[in-house]
């Protein structure tokens, strides 16, 4: 099968304007908002979200501020001093890197997040969104998967470290609430795509993983690549603007305990993500599944009924645009025939 023509360079459309601007019920016009993980992927996208909405957010980066050790947690609080707090930090990859890092996503996740609450309790902070992960729930749970089922099961075991620090979080977040009357929220969102997302090959998702190995087959004049287990499992993936839009939105309208799903509702398979990946790269290889690799979890659909209902959120990036945006940023970012190990 022959290779097809360089990928097509997209034009980068503008994205979409975010939908909200945050003024919790409550609050003054100029909230002191500490966004956690707010120069990484999701958190330049609310932070930016914040800015337009008249909020200037104190963004707290890993350089600055270890959030897994106590001390920087409290130096952190002590100089933001928030009445907001979304905790977006995380330390997260693919299947490979789960599997390389399964102690120390346990570890860090959960300490980081701990620190987080037990701070906020102490700051007086009058609201605290918290981001979990789909990966907290069990391998086999029912599709769609429901806020109600978290507690059926024991994850994918592939990311089952992650995925329960996360979890103990949710625990945490709805002791605080009793305990102390802290309004934690907790946010169950999919997999995260879009521009600005991590394409280093050891620690990444599968759609930069994808766009990164398709887009240099084509470079190299590739006649084929070599991707993990056999395409069966799928997938449901939000694009990063639109989860940034429900962080926002949660914020200002959700003040429950009741974990939220946040996703588009839609699954697709590996195998068709692959496929559909290499007609907009332009890569017109053989694809070879190497079945002695782990497909992780058979199935991930969220439902995704408990965030329209409770705050208004509905995705609204269409799938294939979303793509496009990625790769065009993906690509204008590498120069023609730049290969990186």
């Amino acid at each position: 099968m022959s290779i097809g023509p360089t990928p097509p360079k997209f034009p980068p459309p503008p994205e979409p304007q975010p939908k909200t601007s945050v003024t919790p019920a409550g609050y003054p016009t100029r909230v002191r908002v500490l966004v956690t993980g707010g120069g990484g992927f999701l958190g330049t996208q609310v932070v930016e979200r914040l800015r337009l909405g008249g909020v200037d957010p104190f963004v707290a980066r890993r350089g600055d501020y270890d959030l897994t050790v106590a001390a920087d947690a409290e130096r952190l609080f002590a100089d933001a001093r928030p009445e907001l707090v979304l905790h977006l930090a995380a330390e997260v990859g693919g299947i490979g890197a789960n599997q390389a890092n399964p102690g120390r996503y346990w570890y860090a996740n959960l300490m980081m997040g701990a620190h987080v609450l037990e701070q906020s309790r102490l700051g007086d902070v009058a609201k605290l969104v918290v981001l979990g992960t789909i990966c907290s729930y069990p391998r086999l749970a029912p599709i769609p998967f429901h806020e109600d089922d978290l507690w059926e099961g024991f994850p994918e075991k592939t990311n089952a470290p992650y995925g329960i620090a996360k979890k103990t979080l949710l625990v945490g977040a709805q002791g605080y609430r009793e305990q102390y009357g802290l309004n934690a929220v907790f946010l169950l969102p999919v997999n995260l795509y879009g521009p600005r997302d991590n394409f280093d090959p050891q620690t990444s998702h599968v759609i930069p993983a994808l766009i990164r190995k398709m887009v240099e087959a084509v470079e190299r004049g590739e006649r084929e690549i070599e991707l993990w287990g056999d395409g069966s499992p799928t997938r449901e993936f939000l694009y990063v603007g639109d989860c940034a839009d429900a962080v926002v939105l949660a914020a200002e309208r959700y003040d429950e305990p009741e974990p939220v799903n946040v996703g588009t509702g839609i699954e697709i398979s590996i195998r068709e993500l692959a496929e559909l990946i290499a007609e907009l790269t332009g890569f017109d290889g053989e694809i070879v599944w190497d079945t002695t690799k782990p497909n992780g979890q058979p199935r991930r659909q969220l439902d995704v009924s408990r965030a329209e209902e409770l705050f208004g959120f509905r995705a609204s990036m269409p799938f294939r645009d979303g793509l496009e945006r990625t790769i065009s940023w993906y690509t204008s970012r590498r120069p023609a025939g730049t290969i990186t190990p």
